[in-house]
């Protein structure tokens, strides 16, 4: 008889964990931020200011009415300098609002912690906290958090993986906010009426796991999830696996399954606004890379462009070639250092020529290894033959829309074939042909 696994399929990594241990350090207020009106799944927000309007800490900047929006705030005081329209980097055309800074950072009078008395309350304080999804998906937490089937939903689940390597900033917030992260979870199983909530945890981090169940031994409705020390533990469909045993097939949503999932640092933010009122304005991030000459885990402003923020970990030891907004598994690799934070972004990479560039491609050998690595049993060497030959349907009958880009694939290919790349581009294949019909 044949045996089930009770864990998915993934790789090893190199963690390159350089920053563990450092505490999170805030950078001091640049002298202008850009602020872009896209920073999360759905509509984009329109500017509230106009050029001139003085704005202080915490002040409305950008909103919209749309269903699916989460409003943008000022990380900074000063004045609106200009409205700039520019490639922003998630590459779409966007309208930033360019503030310089008097370094007053004055706190804006609207910043009040709100008053909740029910779910209702709660999901319009969510709102104006303006949160989304702070592991780098960016979809709005209050859109999260209301789901359509919620009596099907009980489980609450607590993203604290942080599986790419290199970055540590999620780990460290663990360290540093565990108690308020406890109480931001214990909200929102009473707003949202849910029965549990499981914290996953990789297992690289016991001290995580050790404060966490000291926090937690005398909540009946709290635990906390070992994770394997196994890439991509903090994928979405991964994650409830490994915690619930639930699968989440592709093109739906947790709270299918009866989960809602949240990072670590996400609640905490939520935390903090219930308490303080000050909506999401900073985000921490860890910067590193062979040519970033003092690696850190640091607080700024969303807005701050990244050239800044490395000048603030002492600038480059020489010339970078690829410079990462994310992981080096599924972060986006950016034109230049010119861009600036938003709400989504975990960490900042940067490196030579050595790390940079890849060795050419060669004929695949059939080996199997990227059969063998992907967590959602894919055959991606079929997929490459199929995308060659545009075969829209051999796209969808060999199952391509399951595949969460993880990079397993490509990271294991001896031949170097840039096969996730492939399934994104597969991907639109197939969305593009549905679109057509």
């Amino acid at each position: 008889m044949s045996s089930v696994s009770k864990h998915l399929k993934g790789i090893h990594v190199n963690h390159c964990k350089n920053t563990a241990g450092q505490s999170i350090v805030k950078m001091p207020v640049p002298e202008k931020v850009y602020i872009p009106m896209v920073q999360h799944i759905g509509a984009p927000c329109q500017p509230t200011v106009a050029v001139g309007d003085h704005v202080k800490v915490g002040q409305l900047i950008g909103d919209n009415a749309a269903p699916v929006c989460a409003p943008i705030h000022s990380s900074v005081s000063g004045e609106v300098t200009a409205l700039v329209k520019g490639m922003t980097a998630q590459g779409i055309v966007d309208t930033s609002i360019e503030i310089t800074t008097d370094g007053k950072q004055e706190v804006a009078e609207t910043v009040v912690p709100p008053t909740i008395n029910n779910k209702e309350e709660f999901l319009t304080a969510v709102r104006a906290s303006g949160l989304v999804g702070l592991g780098g998906a960016a979809f709005p937490t209050h859109i999260k958090y209301n789901p359509r089937n919620p009596e099907e939903v009980d489980t609450l689940i607590l993203n604290g993986a942080e599986c790419e390597p290199y970055i540590t900033v999620d780990h460290m917030t663990m360290l540093e906010h565990a108690e308020e992260i406890v109480e931001g979870t214990k909200n929102i199983l009473k707003y949202l009426n849910l029965k549990q909530a499981i914290i996953g945890i990789e297992g690289n981090k016991p001290d995580a796991i050790a404060k966490f169940n000291e926090l937690v031994k005398n909540e009946p409705n709290i635990s906390v999830c070992e994770l394997l020390q196994q890439y991509p533990q903090g994928a979405e469909r991964v994650l409830i696996y490994e915690c619930t045993g639930k699968h989440l097939i592709a093109g739906k949503l947790p709270a299918d399954v009866g989960v809602i999932v949240s990072n670590v640092t996400t609640v905490l933010k939520l935390q903090q606004f219930l308490t303080t009122g000050m909506p999401l304005v900073t985000k921490s991030l860890t910067v590193d890379g062979n040519v970033v000459k003092e690696p850190k885990n640091v607080e700024v402003s969303i807005g701050t462009p990244i050239i800044d923020i490395i000048e603030f970990c002492g600038g480059y030891t020489g010339e970078p070639k690829k410079i990462l907004m994310g992981g080096p598994m599924m972060g986006r690799a950016l034109p230049d250092d010119g861009k600036c934070i938003i709400k989504g972004n975990n960490a900042i990479l940067a490196f030579d020529e050595t790390f940079a560039n890849m060795n050419p491609e060669t004929a695949c050998i059939n080996c199997g290894r990227c059969v063998k690595a992907c967590p959602m049993n894919l055959m991606p060497t079929a997929l490459f033959k199929a995308f060659e030959r545009k075969d829209v349907d051999a796209l969808k009958t060999y199952n391509v829309m399951s595949c969460m880009d993880c990079g397993c694939c490509t990271y294991v290919c001896p031949a170097r074939k840039q096969l996730s790349f492939i399934n994104k581009l597969a991907k639109s294949l197939v969305l593009a042909e549905g679109g057509k019909k």
